[in-house]
């Protein structure tokens, strides 16, 4: 039995360390800009007090097109906004796993700058 563990403990240890070697030099940063996106996302989500809608209650997951177009009829961040948001951060995981540091810290910024000119209005 013990051997079992020590085998599943050495695997697990593996499979992390090789997901560690795979990071991209900028994905500490892609995290922290990902969890500021779902940060206020939820911040917003909260501060809103509308019905559930027809499509909540049928137990799917939204998608993001769905939770966009919620926000801009809100009035908190348009269509146009959230896909730039999303572009931004396709070219910065794409930029990291090409290990081109430079890139993924511009497309960083622009998902930066996009936030910010959506959180001030």
């Amino acid at each position: 039995m013990n051997i079992q563990r020590s085998t599943l403990a050495c695997a697990a240890a593996l499979a992390a360390s090789m997901s560690l070697a795979y990071a991209g030099p900028c994905s500490p940063e892609i995290t922290q800009v990902q969890d500021l996106i779902d940060a206020r996302i939820h911040a917003k989500a909260g501060a809103a007090n509308l019905p559930e809608s027809t499509a909540a209650k049928t137990h799917h997951q939204p998608t993001p097109s769905s939770i966009a177009a919620a926000e801009a009829e809100l009035g908190q961040m348009s269509l146009q906004e959230f896909t730039a948001v999303e572009t931004a951060m396709a070219r910065a995981l794409e930029a990291d796993t090409a290990r081109d540091r430079s890139a993924c810290a511009q497309a960083l910024a622009d998902v930066k700058s996009l936030l910010g000119s959506a959180a001030h209005r």
